[in-house]
């Protein structure tokens, strides 16, 4: 699935359909693009959506954020992770992040890439790509069933979401 966000509120109402999802309470979400492409802003919206206040930053110098979810979904336990910095493979092992990705909960890590083969497999990706006008294209791809199951889900809320709209178009639809 591909999408143009030509806003953050574009942004916002994406992640507000997959925080509806069940399958948000359970996941492994991986968040990949340049600097600056929109990811913690990404991950912020979906923890606001689920339910988690206070302060949602990028955990680029602490490698890992915990938060916990109150939200429709009841109380999930959130990790968001950033690889950026990630360069020791005895750090996986030493910080517990085994532990945590074969815990129940929620996973969002920006720059898997640097995590390598320690990561599980994904049951989303999300590819954002800044476009000349500062849009986003979102190249949406399921790692597992579970994952094609949510965006599923998504979609079917987008639908719901464009149907039940006034006359103005959806700008954050699937793009051709």
């Amino acid at each position: 699935m591909q999408l143009r966000w030509d806003t953050e509120a574009d942004t916002q109402a994406f992640a507000m359909r997959l925080a509806a999802c069940a399958q948000a309470a359970d996941a492994t979400v991986t968040l990949h693009g340049d600097l600056g492409a929109g990811k913690t802003t990404f991950v912020r919206h979906l923890l606001q959506a689920m339910g988690v206040s206070g302060r949602i930053k990028s955990p680029t110098y602490a490698v890992v954020e915990p938060h916990q979810a109150s939200g429709p979904l009841g109380d999930v336990a959130v990790w968001h992770f950033d690889f950026y910095r990630f360069d020791d493979p005895r750090e996986w092992e030493d910080a517990g992040f085994r532990d945590v990705f074969a815990s129940r909960g929620l996973k969002l890590v920006e720059w898997p890439d640097n995590a390598g083969p320690y990561l599980p497999v994904a049951d989303l990706a999300i590819h954002l790509l800044t476009q000349a006008d500062d849009s986003r294209l979102a190249r949406l791809v399921p790692g597992t069933e579970k994952g094609a199951t949510w965006l599923a889900a998504a979609k079917a809320g987008q639908a719901h979401a464009d149907s039940s709209a006034s006359a103005a178009p959806a700008s954050n639809g699937d793009t051709p």
